[in-house]
């Protein structure tokens, strides 16, 4: 009997206040999210993580000091182990990009399991050379190290993913009837930002979001729906990509419009979600005059959500590609160098 191994991807949290600044400097540390040359790296990481710290510590106080998204995470993981029941011996790990279970964890108990086949799930719906590809390219280096050989297949990307969808969108609607009652409401579907920079050097992650807001709305069919994308949790100088979710709450007050937050990049609750989303969007909505505020859950281990999962790992077994979008198909347009898929 074959033994299937599936690695879900995350980005990891820290699990305590005192792990928060070794976090911060492996974040800042991977070269897909500062590009410089080692050791000015690894200088900037350290001066970063070690400026940051005390404000990411006030962040993660209301969770009780470290993130919930290993927890999560692994409710997701132990929910497509059942989804995927039918195909005999399957366990799904989980490999974590900045923290405990690091990559290099992870391919030892891969290893160990003894896995005949292995497929690769990023929690990452929409593809970025920043998150999915930074955590493909790690897992292949802890692979080589640990000598685990076995065949592998990679998703790349699944921002219209049909139960992706699907799940979404059940969440929006309530979400939605319950601010009706504050006048027609405005859908903010929020994702985490990016530096524009990134984007123009061929990063499809602007464009998956879209295709992800798209599919929503379509999903939805409200007529009139008045929907934006905006983007969140921006750091530094430099010039992200647009609409700010700030901006988007200015103007929701100024129109005097109640608004419906669907978090719509990140699958599982943490704590962008439960604290930029929660506390400190909504407090800053409600001195801004936004007269209802809303926030829609994300998919967690919605079943929707997890059987979309299980067909991605399905259908990743049955192509002979060794990475591929839901589908199998490439879904980003030519001018997207940087997609997973080009040269594939």
């Amino acid at each position: 009997m074959t033994r299937l191994a599936v690695v879900l991807f995350n980005l990891g949290g820290p699990d305590r206040p005192e792990a928060v600044q070794s976090f911060l400097f492996n974040l800042f540390n991977d070269k897909a999210i500062i590009g410089l040359p080692q050791p000015l790296r690894w200088l900037l990481a350290s001066f970063i993580a070690r400026r940051r710290a005390p404000t990411a510590r006030e962040i993660y106080r209301p969770l009780g000091g470290g993130s919930p998204l290993l927890t999560n995470t692994q409710a997701q993981a132990r929910a497509l182990e059942q989804a995927l029941g039918d195909l005999g011996a399957v366990k799904v790990f989980v490999a974590m990009r900045y923290w405990h279970p690091f990559s290099s964890e992870t391919a030892v108990a891969v290893k160990e399991f003894g896995a005949d086949e292995i497929v690769l799930l990023p929690l990452y719906p929409q593809y970025s050379t920043t998150t999915t590809a930074s955590s493909l390219a790690e897992w292949q280096r802890q692979a080589q190290r640990v000598s685990l050989t076995v065949p592998v297949r990679s998703v790349c990307c699944y921002p219209s993913e049909t139960g992706f969808i699907e799940a979404t969108a059940a969440l929006i609607r309530p979400a939605y009837e319950r601010a009706l009652a504050g006048g027609r409401p405005r859908l903010l579907f929020t994702a985490h930002g990016l530096p524009q920079r990134v984007v123009d050097r061929g990063d499809p992650y602007q464009a998956h979001v879209e295709a992800t807001a798209a599919a929503i709305v379509v999903r939805l069919g409200i007529a009139g729906l008045d929907s934006v994308i905006s983007y969140q949790s921006r750091v530094g100088p430099l010039e992200w990509l647009k609409p700010y979710t700030e901006d988007e709450l200015r103007r929701a007050g100024a129109d005097r419009v109640p608004l419906v937050v669907a978090p719509i990049a990140f699958v599982s609750e943490h704590s962008e979600t439960l604290v930029e989303l929660d506390i400190t969007y909504r407090d800053e909505a409600m001195k801004l005059g936004v007269p209802h505020y809303e926030r829609v859950p994300t998919v967690g281990i919605d079943p929707a959500f997890i059987e979309g999962l299980a067909g991605l790992v399905r259908g990743a077994r049955q192509r002979p590609a060794r990475i591929a979008a839901a589908g199998g198909s490439r879904v980003c347009a030519p001018g997207f160098t940087c997609c997973a898929m080009t040269g594939v």
